[in-house]
């Protein structure tokens, strides 16, 4: 039988499942992505993420 997840936990999921498509994406099309990275916005590329 399975858990009921909570509403924290598939907004959890539901975010981590954006992240990882949008990585392929730019990892496929050899885009540089934007990440946050000590307090700024830096662009860094996608096959290093």
């Amino acid at each position: 039988m399975k858990k009921k997840l909570s509403m924290q936990d598939k907004a959890e999921q539901a975010m981590k499942t954006a992240v990882r498509k949008v990585v392929a994406e730019h990892k496929k099309s050899g885009r540089p992505m934007a990440i946050w990275k000590n307090g700024k916005a830096v662009n860094v590329p996608a096959d290093s993420v």
